[in-house]
């Protein structure tokens, strides 16, 4: 669902009073929501599922898994357990599942824990996620507002698995292509979001379906700044700007697009190839951070193996969402 129509079905759930303990829910909607059960522990809860994104059933469970756990990561938090969440064709072999299942499982072994049990239901098409349940500090919690201006912007991943997996889904994809975008998919957020578990990090999310600049207004707009990026320091998976040549683009892209082009200023000439990058949705995508520009220097150093680029700045702040913009340079 786009962000638009998802804000919009979302609005009526707003005017339920919250319980004191809920610290993160619907009021300033974040990955996770977070409840409090004493001074030292809060409980993260989060779920996410979609349809195959992948032929391959072992590498969709482990990547559906890995997203699904980020909304943990993005918070600070470590996941407990994680609940399969299951849609299945009648009529589709079983075995496919128990694969899907298998990847699923071992990725959440390799965050430390374990599946604990799961939900299925018929379906014509099929679906895979999880259900998570993480623990963090209250006094540590990462959202997605209180970036600050002057903060550098900083990404964990590549950005392209929209482009990538849609030329997989239209046979029209490099193997070595896709293989780098499985690997980056598959890959945990957990050493990124230790790494920014520390003072000078303002502001944390993940980027995922609504793409690079809806993930990023998401945050501008919580914390009442703008932002501004550099297009060319951008990472970006392997030939994922020929993809979008080729034109294997998503609706999700269309829908990413028509929401936040209100909010974006394009400062430089970009066609319309350099233009989908930035709409792009993303399938267990990096961690996106607003950090103070002294905590950049040793930032890489913090988490061995997990690179980050510095992407852009936040910009100046207000009172006034319609005055927020991202610029894009």
């Amino acid at each position: 669902m786009g962000p638009e129509a998802l804000a919009q079905v979302l609005r009526p759930l707003t005017f339920h009073t919250a319980p004191p303990a809920l610290l993160v829910g619907l009021s300033a909607a974040d990955d996770a929501a977070v409840y409090q059960v004493n001074e030292q522990q809060a409980i993260l809860s989060t779920a996410d599922f979609f349809p195959p994104v992948v032929d391959d059933p072992y590498a969709f469970g482990a990547i559906a898994a890995a997203n699904a756990m980020s909304d943990i990561y993005a918070m600070g938090g470590t996941v407990l357990m994680a609940i399969n969440l299951v849609a299945w064709p009648a009529d589709l072999d079983p075995a496919i599942l128990s694969e899907i299942l298998r990847g699923g499982a071992d990725t959440v072994a390799r965050a430390g824990t374990v599946i604990a049990g799961g939900h299925t239901i018929t379906d014509q098409e099929p679906k895979y996620g999880l259900a998570v349940t993480g623990m963090v500090n209250p006094q540590h919690i990462l959202t997605k507002g209180g970036a600050q201006p002057g903060d550098y912007l900083v990404l964990s991943k590549p950005l392209g698995t929209g482009l990538i997996t849609t030329a997989h889904r239209n046979d029209a994809v490099e193997k070595t292509d896709l293989d780098a975008a499985l690997q980056s998919m598959m890959q945990l957020n957990d050493k990124a979001s230790k790494a920014l578990q520390r003072p000078g990090v303002h502001a944390v999310t993940d980027i995922t379906g609504f793409g690079l600049l809806g993930h990023a207004w998401e945050m501008a707009s919580q914390s009442r700044a703008g932002m501004r990026f550099r297009f060319d320091t951008l990472p970006l998976l392997p030939h994922a700007r020929r993809y979008a040549e080729q034109g294997h683009m998503t609706g999700g892209a269309r829908r990413n697009e028509k929401y936040l082009m209100p909010h974006v200023t394009i400062q430089r000439e970009l066609d319309r190839f350099d233009r989908e990058i930035l709409w792009d949705p993303q399938t267990s995508g990096g961690l996106f951070a607003a950090i103070d520009p002294a905590l950049w220097p040793v930032l890489t150093a913090l988490a061995p193996g997990v690179p980050f680029w510095h992407i852009g700045e936040v910009t100046d702040r207000t009172s006034d969402e319609a005055h927020i913009t991202l610029e894009v340079y």
